[in-house]
């Protein structure tokens, strides 16, 4: 590839955006090599800052023009490698895009920029006594712009659903540069869903600039039970039963012994019993007597399956103490193990017990620890694979359990992914998932928007360089004799 001159595009660049917009110099460029999943970097070749949707089509136009491929990034919380530059590209950051345009709380929608952070939203509305729906375990640092990107989801997406569910309305920069608007200010709009087609598209069709979301009326009564189990089964079992009794909690979840002392050893809840094999938390909301009735029947479920202790909490200080450690699980995770890896699978409720037995097989085989904390109440897994990155080969084997586990998912009738996205860390797996014939349609859709190939190339779908058959074949014969299938 013959190099190309940058000068002259850098200094279009700043001429659109501004100079203090454009970052150029090595060191600079560092903070900006990956996303969450450190484990894979790149330098980019060049990184805007723009602050408006104008400024956004401007550099789209820029990289079109030059035929320069481009990525779009917003905090960088991201767990798929979704944000990760490619080789001599431009990064298109949307963290300075943080501006609330609009409140409207008598049609409850917010209109925001792609930079603000997930709970500044519900921090804007609450005082008139609305929330924002969505809330990742990283909703005080990711932004609505990645949220988007990614569909991301949180611990109550059991009952209200992920962030398609409470978008309305997008204004798109395709990757041609041009601005759109999709959907509207009202939740079913006619004609193609486009909106629920880009929400989840991984910065693969474009970016959305100016977001319109739907709020919702805090309930009248919250409540938040934690029960400790001596088996992870019982705990299963638990959520299983509570659905079947015809309640949909706003979130449940759950988190082995592992998770547990982690997080006792970082944030001291002084809630979470260091002894238990597992914990379950259940957030039960609605009117009062509703959650008076729901909370007396989950205590009931739950010492039926063996619950040693089942703790309430209806004050707001109190439920956000039992909520804190799962929040803080991934984090925890850091203080038991120089690093991690972290999965998401999804996977059918019914399928839990066996699928958990299948993954503490897999850490046995490895010898890999893993801990195990999860949307229980949607089947959405997020194992822990514990490793050191300084011992060689370690990174390659703990991907490679990891990708096992992705099939396990896919095997008992789930899915690569609930949250985090497939970016560059998934993309083999795909064909686990999807057929020829899947993919190829999928691809379809991608060049209607982005015939080029520019806007964040090779993230979602496999290509021969990484996902070659040796390797795939390599995994397989490290994992002989467990019991996948």
């Amino acid at each position: 590839m013959t190099p190309r001159n940058w000068k002259p595009i850098i200094q279009e660049f700043e001429r659109a955006i501004g100079k203090d917009g454009v970052i150029q110099r090595k060191e600079e460029l560092l903070t900006y090599e990956c996303d969450g999943l450190t484990s894979y970097r790149q330098r980019p070749a060049l990184v805007v800052l723009p602050r408006t949707t104008e400024q956004v089509a401007a550099a789209v136009k820029i990289c079109d023009r030059y035929e320069i491929p481009w990525v779009a990034r917003g905090a960088g919380t991201g767990l798929s490698g979704g944000a990760l530059p490619v080789e001599n590209c431009v990064l298109i950051v949307t963290a300075l895009m943080r501006k609330i345009l609009s409140v409207d709380l008598e049609n409850q929608r917010v209109v925001v920029q792609p930079g603000v952070i997930n709970n500044w939203v519900t921090q804007a509305v609450s005082g008139a006594g609305f929330y924002f729906a969505p809330d990742p375990s990283s909703q005080i640092i990711c932004s609505i712009g990645g949220n988007i990107a990614e569909n991301s989801g949180g611990v109550h997406c059991l009952k209200y659903g992920v962030t398609t569910n409470h978008v309305l309305g997008l204004k798109l920069v395709l990757p041609d540069g041009s601005i759109v608007d999709v959907g509207g200010e009202i939740p079913e709009m006619p004609g193609y869903d486009l909106t629920g087609l880009f929400v989840g598209s991984e910065g693969t069709l474009g970016i959305a600039t100016e977001i319109t979301l739907r709020i919702l009326k805090t309930q009248e009564s919250i409540c938040v039970l934690l029960a400790d189990f001596t088996s992870m089964e019982a705990a299963g079992a638990t959520v299983s039963d509570i659905i079947s009794a015809g309640i949909i909690p706003g979130g449940m979840e759950i988190m082995d012994n592992l998770s547990i002392n982690a997080v006792e050893d970082v944030v001291a809840t002084g809630c979470y019993p260091r002894d238990a094999v597992s914990i379950l938390l259940v957030e039960v909301d609605g009117l009062q007597v509703e959650v008076d009735a729901n909370k007396k029947l989950i205590t009931e479920i739950c010492q039926k399956n063996g619950a040693r202790n089942v703790t309430t909490a209806s004050d707001p200080e109190q439920r956000l103490k039992l909520w804190k450690g799962r929040k803080a699980a991934f984090a925890a995770a850091g203080h038991i193990s120089p690093d991690y890896y972290v999965q998401d699978g999804v996977i059918p409720r019914t399928q839990l017990s066996y699928v958990l037995k299948e993954i503490e097989a897999l850490s046995e085989k490895s010898g890999y620890k893993i801990a195990n904390v999860f949307h229980a109440g949607d089947g959405n897994l997020h194992p822990l694979i514990l490793y050191d990155n300084s011992v060689p080969g370690a990174l390659a084997e703990v991907e490679e359990v990891g990708g096992e586990i992705l099939k396990i998912c896919v095997k008992v009738g789930g899915s690569l992914s609930g949250e985090h996205g497939i970016g560059a860390d998934k993309k083999c797996y795909m064909p686990n998932m999807f057929t020829e014939t899947d993919l190829e349609t999928m691809q379809w859709v991608r060049e209607v928007f982005n015939p080029k190939g520019l806007a964040n190339p090779g993230k979602m779908f496999p290509t021969p360089r990484t996902c070659g058959e040796s390797a795939n074949a390599q995994a397989q014969k490290k994992f002989e004799g467990v019991d996948l299938f």
